[in-house]
């Protein structure tokens, strides 16, 4: 019988989902990582026999399309929401509980996203994770120092030498362990003094993809 139960060293997952669809309908590691994130994504099968999970009901169903019909079938008793995984095509409006779609295979960012809608008070865009890493701020021909204290896709939380003024828009760069010199504009949007979140404004695609396979390696050795 699967026990499940929470690596001890890690924060336990927040939210149960229950997973109807097979591992090939997600991009490899995806389902490892946001696990780490805060989700529990479990096989109808493990939910039922882990003596960790069982007491807890699933927040929200994840289902392959052709498995649609069979899940309305056995989980009728359910209001949890439904997030598809189908093709390019998208999903058609399915009644209340089709939350949306994601195309498969799926990826970390596409579910974080819409996983962090559905179940979370303040939803996030992408997952962060915290560094420690030197950057260079540039304004109005001037240049200062700063250090990166968290990084996702979308933005930044960064200690600067100078004040930021909230909407200030600035050169950002730094470099990522082999991941090369990331450059982008970043503007202030919001203050956890003494530091500053920064979102991403015009980052390259090269770099953004730079960031992402960063922040995806940095969970998976969390």
């Amino acid at each position: 019988m699967p026990d499940l139960t929470p690596d001890q060293d890690l924060d336990p997952p927040r939210h149960l989902v229950l997973v109807y669809a097979r591992p090939h309908a997600f991009v490899p590691l995806t389902r490892t990582i946001l696990s780490r994130l805060g989700y529990a994504l479990l096989d109808p099968e493990d939910w039922r026999e882990s003596s960790y999970w069982a007491e807890r009901e699933p927040e929200l169903l994840v289902v392959d399309e052709p498995r649609l019909a069979e899940v309305r079938a056995i989980d009728s008793q359910t209001h949890a929401p439904i997030l598809m995984l189908t093709g390019r095509r998208g999903a058609s409006p399915g009644g209340p509980r089709l939350l949306g779609a994601v195309h498969k295979p799926a990826g970390l960012h596409e579910l974080y996203r819409l996983l962090e809608q559905a179940l979370e008070d303040t939803p996030r865009i992408s997952p962060r994770v915290s560094i420690d890493l030197p950057a260079q701020l540039k304004r109005d021909g001037r240049e200062w120092p700063g250090e990166l204290l968290s990084l996702s896709e979308s933005g930044c939380l960064l200690r600067s030498t100078e004040p930021l003024p909230l909407g200030s828009a600035f050169e950002l760069s730094f470099e990522l362990p082999d991941g090369g010199r990331i450059n982008t504009r970043a503007a202030s949007t919001y203050q956890l003094l003494p530091d500053t979140g920064l979102v991403f404004e015009a980052t390259p695609a090269a770099g953004r993809q730079a960031i992402v396979q960063f922040v995806e390696h940095a969970l998976l050795l969390a």
